[in-house]
């Protein structure tokens, strides 16, 4: 693949996430308060939550870091299962009446599915980014921080780039942190549940 046509792509892929992963998703919490719609609601703040991987890769690669291609592929891999994967919220979505708003989330919640996985093999081809450094200081590889270092002059142009990669590790780490304590103790409470006992 050529290196124009490759950050052609990226540049796309980043426009589409900020569409699908930040825009959409913020239309749709709003209206799910407006609406008064609790299980929308809860599943928006947790796909929130889960997503903040995403803007962590950001920073990662600001950073310069290889491991932010690690971190990009367990966020298109763990939005799709936040979104997807809670019971009762699924039962009360399906039971709500059809309305415009339910058929503005269900299109968003399957474009938004699609869309991860298709981000997570696209990603499966530059994992070895971030497992050799030959490789990450490539062109192949280097080409992806582009999109974040233009968000970097946009949003920290006063911030060095190993302050704004620090604040991506220590993001990560308490996301790790949090991931783990939900697998380990509130998973094996509540199962498949998103309403604490």
């Amino acid at each position: 693949m050529s290196e124009v046509l490759l950050r052609s792509l990226i540049w796309t892929d980043f426009r589409v996430a900020v569409l699908f992963a930040v825009i959409l998703p913020l239309i749709l919490l709003v209206w799910a308060f407006v609406q008064q719609m609790e299980a929308i609601q809860r599943l928006m703040i947790i796909y929130w939550r889960v997503s903040s991987l995403l803007m962590i890769t950001v920073y990662l690669l600001i950073g310069n870091l290889p491991i932010s291609f690690i971190a990009a592929l367990i966020a298109r891999l763990l939005i799709p299962l936040g979104l997807w994967f809670w019971v009762d919220l699924n039962e009360e979505i399906d039971d709500q009446p059809a309305n415009p708003f339910k058929l503005a989330f269900t299109s968003w919640r399957w474009c938004m599915t699609v869309y991860s996985l298709l981000g997570a093999v696209t990603q499966l081809f530059f994992l070895p980014c971030a497992l050799s450094n030959e490789k990450f200081t490539s062109a192949f590889c280097q080409a992806w921080r582009q999109p974040p270092l233009l968000y970097q002059q946009y949003f920290h142009a006063g911030y060095g780039e190993g302050l704004l990669g620090f604040a991506g590790i220590s993001g990560l780490v308490i996301y790790m942190l949090y991931l783990g304590y939900f697998v380990v103790v509130r998973l094996g409470r509540q199962g498949r549940s998103a309403i604490q006992p």
